[in-house]
């Protein structure tokens, strides 16, 4: 069986990483190079970093601060926020990603993903998925969170897979910084129509929740933010507790 990955998430604005809850009231996190190297050092499976800013404010992701934090690591990281071309794949790959994350612009033009992976491969192609549960049922939503859509998430999933997507990254906005524990039925429900990697993003505040969106959401990746950059709980403790419960993951510290 596949090691699960544990992944800390970089969400960046103004060159400074926050974080909020349910998407919303954005606080300070730290410099973000001080926050990767020390998730080096802890053991990080892979870094994802996020310019949530981007979309929406119709700018490209920032290149420079990815030169910057490729030079300062040597573990995996997905950049994504404000990708809309061939060129801007080009870019970050080229700055030192190891692979790049989509959303809205994806699901305006579906196409991106075939054409994405064509020419550099699904597996560096992870396509992100912001939902929320609202009438019974969970929905994509785009642009940070601030557009709601039509599209059930699970339909966008397994289209997005058969596109060419090579990872869904699902965040619940619902559980986003509540530390109250990861969706874990549509996590399931995705990770089992669906053959590519799910990440499970949103909600994670204590060791237990790692466990059971593994064990009982069947994702493949969990990936977390304030619980991990105020040091709540460290990435070493994490995984030897999983460990202990017959979870697969790489220990490396």
């Amino acid at each position: 069986m596949l090691a699960k990955r544990i992944i800390p998430c970089l969400d960046i604005k103004n060159r400074r990483t926050v974080k909020g809850v349910n998407f919303q009231h954005l606080k300070d996190a730290g410099d973000p190079i001080k926050l990767v190297c020390w998730y080096a050092k802890q053991g990080a499976d892979e870094l994802i970093f996020l310019d949530i800013t981007a979309t929406n404010e119709k700018r490209k992701t920032l290149t420079s601060l990815v030169k910057d934090i490729s030079s300062h690591i040597n573990i995996p990281f997905t950049v994504g926020g404000g990708i809309r071309e061939e060129e801007d794949v080009e870019l970050l790959l080229s700055a030192g990603a190891d692979k790049i994350s989509i959303n809205t612009a994806a699901f305006k033009d579906p196409n991106l993903l075939e054409n994405f992976s064509k020419r550099f491969g699904s597996q560096c192609i992870v396509l992100a998925i912001d939902t929320k549960y609202e009438k019974n049922e969970w929905w994509v939503y785009l642009n940070g969170g601030r557009i709601p859509t039509k599209i059930k998430t699970l339909d966008w999933a397994k289209e997005a897979s058969n596109r060419g997507a090579g990872e869904i990254l699902l965040t619940s906005m619902n559980h986003d910084g509540t530390k109250n524990g990861f969706a874990l039925d549509i996590t399931k429900k995705i990770s089992e129509n669906i053959s590519i990697p799910v990440i499970a993003s949103g909600g994670a505040g204590k060791l237990e929740d790692f466990y059971k969106i593994f064990k009982i959401g069947k994702a493949d990746a969990a990936l977390a933010a304030s619980i991990f950059h105020y040091k709540e709980i460290e990435i070493p403790n994490l995984k030897y507790y999983l460990k202990k419960f017959h979870i697969p993951v790489r220990i490396t510290i």
